[in-house]
């Protein structure tokens, strides 16, 4: 399951999101679906996750004008994920447009 990690600038703060989906067809707009929001540690808050859950949690679908984003990175797993945690749960993004060279 590929996994994309948007880096993008939002009312003047970097902010950097994790999706299953991710949508580049539309002219003006990056069109990012399916969020992987940081979980909640009871014991420790971290500050950027919070404030990531607080303006993302209830969103359905975020479209990003082409020039608030800086970077797209796209994993084949989950690069931040812990070795004993599954994959999130969500739609498979795949394409064989550009197959691998062997």
């Amino acid at each position: 399951m590929n996994i994309f990690r948007v880096h993008f600038t939002w009312k003047e703060k970097q902010y950097e999101l994790k999706a299953l989906s991710l949508d580049m067809t539309h002219p003006y707009f990056v069109s990012i679906k399916d969020l992987v929001l940081p979980e909640e540690n009871g014991v420790l808050i971290n500050p950027a996750d919070d404030e990531i859950r607080k303006n993302f949690g209830n969103v359905r679908q975020l479209m990003l004008p082409f020039q608030s984003v800086s970077l797209i990175e796209e994993f084949t797993v989950d690069p931040d994920a812990k070795p004993d945690k599954p994959a999130p749960k969500g739609g498979v993004v795949r394409t064989d447009r550009f197959p691998k060279k062997s």
